[in-house]
């Protein structure tokens, strides 16, 4: 990784986890490609704990006897005294991993033993099943997400604009660096590195996909319209044997679960409402919709309208990823021709946020919003008061929830 950048906050209180408390599964889990291997390596190179570090990620994949074998080294390891932590990762490409887990983790439980296992693997969506089905009630999560405008900035000293445009996937950075800002290159990599693994093995591993060309066709459409409403007739309307709305819902929620495309539904304050609405594209990082589509940077950032979206989708995915693991959903707003780009809502705080990068008639839609939504809150995106840039390279959280000296405005901004 580029400047020797080390991407271990998500695992800060991970030492913590595994000295104290119950013997919990540690289960890292996030899209791929955001560092979520490089991460644990480190934290195995400087911790003090002894460790078994396993890859799934072989030629064939193991057998559940891959995963008895380690465990029994662990185990050993265990018994010449002190604590051990064993590792797993690819998890998710040996079958039936979740039932293996489950045996020999409810063993070490009580047996009282000091050996501590740790789950990760490059498919979330793979993870989650096994989780689900076999492993409730034992394990905790560790949520890694796409990366920041902040993190990029430090690790390879992207600007504001390279950011929006190229999106936070660091061995896309790094590749697009190396090979002097060459665009074929790089949107070759993401399609072939990020986006097919999760097209062509993730989703149709986990689901039963009934048409498989209708998926990739969705994905595609929502990449071409980063941060827009998409009516569901709309949607049926453009895909070839699209079948009915139903069909196309679910494939963008099989899309938001493997961290590619977020629906955003309209808010309300009613949920049956909400869920039966248009939804909002929410393209997870950039670097998706622009090589998903071949577009250039130069070619957007002279096109006003096409950069403002691409502004406003890069707002709405750091808000999402940096605020839905912490008990914040996000919405848009639209009634009447009034709208919002994106709603906060975390317990009885309402926030409205509105995106301003060069479009006019900027406070039309706030002012609604807040009369109509009582004690809500707003805040402006790339105005004088809160800069694009300044946004981007913050926590979101405590400039919404009211941490001193942060907290967006009561009501209608001026």
């Amino acid at each position: 990784m580029a400047n020797g950048y080390k991407r271990n906050g998500p695992l800060s209180g991970l030492s913590e986890r595994l000295s104290g408390g119950p013997n919990l599964l540690q289960v890292i889990i996030g899209p791929r490609q955001v560092g979520k291997t490089t991460a644990i390596r480190q934290f195995l190179s400087e911790t003090s704990i002894p460790s078994v570090y396993a890859t799934a990620d072989l030629l064939a994949p193991p057998s559940t006897g891959w995963i008895a074998g380690r465990w029994a080294e662990a185990r050993e390891l265990c018994e010449r005294g002190g604590g051990v932590l064993l590792v797993f990762d690819e998890v998710q490409k040996i079958p039936r991993w979740s039932e293996a887990v489950k045996r020999f983790h409810d063993e070490d439980v009580f047996s009282h033993s000091r050996l501590r296992t740790v789950i990760l693997g490059s498919s979330s969506l793979l993870v989650q099943k096994g989780l689900n089905e076999s492993l409730a009630g034992r394990f905790e999560l560790i949520p890694f997400r796409h990366w920041s405008f902040a993190e990029c900035r430090e690790a390879f000293g992207v600007d504001l604009e390279h950011f929006v445009f190229f999106g936070g996937y660091p061995g896309a950075i790094a590749l697009l660096l190396a090979a002097g800002g060459d665009e074929v290159r790089w949107q070759q990599y993401v399609r072939d590195a990020l986006i097919e693994p999760v097209l062509g093995r993730d989703i149709l591993l986990m689901n039963p996909i009934e048409k498989p060309a209708l998926l990739r066709q969705v994905f595609h459409l929502a990449c071409a319209h980063p941060a827009e409403i998409l009516a569901f007739a709309k949607m049926v309307g453009q895909l070839q044997d699209a079948g009915n709305a139903t069909t196309v819902a679910s494939y963008l929620d099989l899309l938001g679960s493997a961290g590619l495309v977020v629906p955003l539904s309209r808010f309300s304050g009613s949920v049956v409402r909400q869920r039966a609405s248009s939804p909002k594209i929410l393209i997870l990082d950039n670097a998706l919709t622009n090589a998903a589509v071949g577009r250039e940077f130069d070619v957007a950032k002279a096109d006003g309208a096409r950069w403002g979206r691409l502004a406003e989708n890069a707002v709405g995915a750091h808000l999402y990823n940096l605020l839905s693991h912490r008990g914040a959903a996000l919405h848009y707003w639209r009634e009447r021709g009034d709208e919002v780009d994106f709603v906060v809502k975390k317990g009885e705080t309402i926030v409205g946020v509105e995106v301003k990068s060069g479009r006019a008639k900027i406070g039309k839609g706030i002012q609604a919003f807040c009369k109509r939504f009582k004690g809500s809150k707003a805040l402006v995106v790339g105005g004088d008061e809160m800069p694009l840039e300044e946004f981007l390279l913050g926590d979101p959280y405590p400039v919404l929830f009211g941490w001193p000296n942060g907290a967006p405005r009561d009501g209608v901004p001026n």
